[in-house]
């Protein structure tokens, strides 16, 4: 029972608000979100997730990117911040924090969500992969949910709430959601949380086979001991099929991937032919889009998409600015212990 309880907990610390031990079909659904975004993340960033797994449960992404090309990126690192970067802050005035911590379950989407934020904006840290079976990781915390994150001392909790709390330290002077397009980017990202992650959930669980390969990946790199490991990716599987087909009625889907493709068309269309909803550079929205479905790319739902529909480009380009970002991060912070070597201070 305690193996169930643990796995159930995933769903319950799934979601970024308040979340009490509510009804069943509540406590199903989170489950299922926890679930489906385990699939993660074979994208630009996968080097660092996948290829430095155990790195990636308490290590910093400069530890996990010090791969070749580093020194050639370094090289272009200035012009390529200035192309990029340029909707930022300058650099004596960007947000250096010196300690950022992202406590996390790999499967949930709203973590997912806080990643893209943190790579975009090329702010360096540290992962620590959840246990949902006794969440030891996080006992100190009196928020039981993730995402948790510290920044220097300081404990930021819900997803919106961490985003919102992180671009007003970088933009200071500037509110969140604020300008002429504040409007569509609020709107925008109220859908990403509201609809896109309950259209993703039916697909990602539509057969038995994707359900396995869902919970495959969340097995391998979630923080499950052997046994536990073996416990959920079967059974786990087999309760999330038909949970699925419980939500599909919920939110009245008759065609999981009619509905998946119309979602993402609808995106498309919100785009009204700029490269980013946010125009030249990706906005609050964007990013959530992007975090949201980074997690699915390479399961069976998420070639569908890209192979049904036209949100492939835009996904390319999301994906090209995060590859970016992070090598960005990765060259800066080599940089920086460099320096540190050499006794000059970090600069900024």
């Amino acid at each position: 029972m305690k193996r169930f309880s643990g796995l159930a907990a995933i769903g319950r610390a799934i979601e970024g608000g308040a979340v009490t031990s509510g009804s069943t079909s509540t406590t199903h659904h989170r489950f299922l979100q926890a679930a489906l975004y385990s699939s993660s993340s074979f994208s630009s960033a996968e080097s660092r997730w996948f290829s430095h797994h155990e790195i990636a449960k308490h290590s910093t992404r400069s530890d996990a990117h010090s791969i070749a090309g580093t020194m050639f990126f370094s090289a272009a690192a200035s012009s390529l911040a200035e192309d990029v970067h340029a909707k930022e802050q300058p650099p004596s005035k960007k947000f250096l924090p010196n300690d950022v911590v992202l406590y996390q379950y790999e499967a949930c989407p709203f973590c997912n969500k806080v990643k893209a934020f943190l790579d975009y904006h090329d702010i360096p840290y540290k992962i620590v992969e959840v246990n949902p079976m006794n969440k030891k990781e996080i006992k100190w915390s009196d928020y039981k949910k993730v995402p948790i994150l510290m920044v220097d001392g300081e404990q930021m909790v819900d997803s919106s709430d961490i985003i919102d709390k992180l671009y007003q330290k970088i933009h200071p002077e500037m509110p969140v959601d604020s300008g002429s397009e504040g409007h569509e980017e609020r709107k925008w990202r109220g859908w990403v949380d509201n609809h896109l992650v309950h259209v993703l959930s039916p697909n990602i669980y539509r057969t038995p086979s994707e359900a396995i390969e869902s919970f495959d990946y969340i097995t391998t790199h979630g923080n499950f001991s052997l046994t536990d490991r073996i416990i959920a990716k079967y059974a786990g599987a087999a309760a999330m099929y038909f949970v699925s087909k419980k939500l599909k009625k919920k939110y009245n889907i008759t065609d999981e991937r009619a509905a998946l493709y119309e979602a993402a068309d609808t995106w498309v269309d919100a785009l009204k032919g700029r490269n980013f909803l946010g125009g030249s550079t990706p906005n609050l929205a964007d990013l959530a889009a992007f975090g949201v479905l980074r997690p699915i790319r390479h399961l069976k739902s998420g070639r569908d998409i890209m192979e049904n529909t036209h949100i492939g480009d835009w996904y390319s380009r999301m994906e090209s600015m995060m590859k970016i970002a992070i090598e960005l991060v990765a060259s800066f912070e080599k940089q920086s212990k460099s320096a540190s070597r050499h006794g000059f201070p970090r600069s900024g």
